[in-house]
């Protein structure tokens, strides 16, 4: 099962105690599966449809929970799996359309049940993306604004010929489960991202490392071409003590440290010193290269 599945298989099986957070949350699940609101010349039943299972017996439990009204169960086999359909008594739920969601806890149902019916969220171990589908504009807009009253930064974006209410930040994602109540799968996310910034930070260190030893080696060959060309055009003998004495414990020593250079001086000096000497032979070795 996909990580949207475990997570939605987590929602699923959370009820609201409160009847207002019922309603929200069926509200949700209704619009966001496209259930328009019922005219007075319909049949007298609408038909929710849904391939999920857990989904679809929410619903059902919903709203035998919520309304005092008669819903039907079918089950229809298809290529890979069913088809759930119930049909509800059209008049219990126009107080699902005319639902007022206000209070927090009653977003927090609505933005589950969106997420139920109209959502999913990508792999986390291979990148950070939540969103849920809407098919008309202000159902995306008013989703976004619950959204954000919770201190999210979810944006609406046009795709496909719908509204799509998203995240992108590991943490904003970790947030809107906390705030559905998906606590098995927050845990999960975060061990992930726990597990994911250590690599990046070992991989960081490494990198940093690498470039500072090739960094290093790449000096300390220019600094050996440069005394071997002086070596060989003037000498070293004429080179002032402290320059001939580097020279020499370079030429020796190719694969020392400009600290370690330092140590074995006859008179010991610190890095700083070593590169000014260093600096001094390989701007000699530049004037007789121009010669």
């Amino acid at each position: 099962m996909s990580f949207s599945g475990q997570v939605k298989q987590e929602l699923a099986q959370q009820y609201p105690k409160a009847r207002h957070c019922r309603l929200a949350e069926l509200a949700a699940i209704t619009g966001f599966s496209g259930i328009h609101p019922p005219k007075e010349e319909e049949e007298a039943k609408i038909c929710f449809r849904t391939e999920n299972a857990d989904l679809a017996r929410k619903y059902f439990t919903l709203l035998k929970k919520t309304f005092n009204i008669k819903a039907d169960v079918a089950v229809r086999k298809m290529t890979g799996g069913c088809q759930y359909r119930i049909f509800a008594e059209k008049e219990g739920l126009h107080a699902v359309f005319k639902a007022q969601v206000q209070s927090p806890c009653c977003r927090r149902a609505y933005i589950r049940g969106a997420f139920l019916a109209a959502g999913s969220m990508s792999d986390p171990q291979k990148s950070y993306h939540f969103e849920i589908v809407a098919e008309r504009e202000t159902e995306a807009v008013i989703l976004q604004k619950m959204m954000n009253q919770f201190g999210l930064d979810a944006k609406v974006i046009y795709r496909k010929k719908a509204y799509v209410v998203y995240l992108k930040e590991g943490t904003q994602i970790v947030d809107v489960l906390n705030i559905m109540g998906a606590c098995v799968a927050l845990m999960e996310l975060e061990n992930i991202r726990i597990l994911k910034e250590m690599r990046n930070a070992v991989n960081r260190k490494v990198n940093c490392e690498t470039a500072n030893i090739h960094k290093t080696v790449s000096a300390a060959v220019k600094q050996n071409e440069d005394i071997q060309y002086i070596r060989d055009t003037i000498g070293l003998d004429d080179l002032p003590e402290s320059l001939r004495e580097m020279a020499e414990m370079r030429l020796s020593h190719p694969e020392a440290s400009l600290k370690e250079l330092g140590q074995l001086l006859q008179t010991p000096i610190g890095k700083s010193g070593v590169n000014h000497r260093l600096r001094k032979l390989g701007e000699m070795a530049e004037k007789l290269r121009a010669r």
